[in-house]
């Protein structure tokens, strides 16, 4: 008998040992992202427009459209005098961009192209498109117009400049996971004539 309880106890002793042990050693599960933490993820990348004169409500415009519709990545304004990662040119030609993703610390280039606005184009189409490009999205012509990425092969008459639910999904995926997803950008230069 003395000898069952002796097994007996020590059985209890070990467990409390093995639980005791395993608790101490244990991750605590993850605690949800707030939405502070979730906006502190997000990819701040900084435009400068100040060589777009003409532009700039079409700019502010496509950037807030941007703005609302992504959440891995957030453009900003530059202050005067500090390096932005996509710089915003005013062009007589048609518009262009370099095709990102751009990284933070890297550099794209957006031609906002009066030749477009020439031929009855939206200009905040012009610029939340031309934004696109920066952003890893490729042309999608021909396209209808609720696609931003079918940019002029939309015709004059669309003034869309919302991305829809798959140009979306490619931005948050090339910022997924804030800088570590971040594959080099391609930097081909795509030029938006018909």
């Amino acid at each position: 008998m003395l000898d069952s309880r002796w097994f007996k106890t020590a059985g209890v002793a070990a467990a409390i040992t093995l639980a005791t042990a395993t608790a101490s050693y244990a991750a605590p599960a993850p605690a949800p992202a707030t939405a502070a933490e979730s906006a502190a993820a997000a990819v701040t990348l900084r435009y400068d427009d100040s060589r777009a004169a003409g532009w700039e409500s079409a700019i502010a415009a496509g950037v807030a459209s941007w703005n609302a519709n992504v959440g891995n990545v957030k453009l900003v304004e530059a202050a005067p005098g500090t390096r932005a990662e996509i710089q915003i040119v005013a062009t007589s030609g048609w518009p262009q961009a370099t095709l990102g993703p751009v990284r933070p610390g890297g550099q794209a280039r957006v031609e906002l192209g009066s030749q477009a606005v020439a031929q009855g184009h939206d200009k905040t189409r012009i610029a939340a498109h031309e934004l696109g490009h920066s952003l890893g999205l490729p042309d999608t012509k021909p396209g209808p117009c609720s696609q931003l990425m079918s940019g002029s092969s939309a015709g004059t008459s669309c003034a869309n400049a919302v991305p829809n639910a798959a140009e979306r999904s490619r931005v948050e995926s090339a910022y997924a996971r804030g800088l570590a997803s971040l594959a080099p950008a391609d930097g081909r230069v795509l030029v938006d004539a018909p």
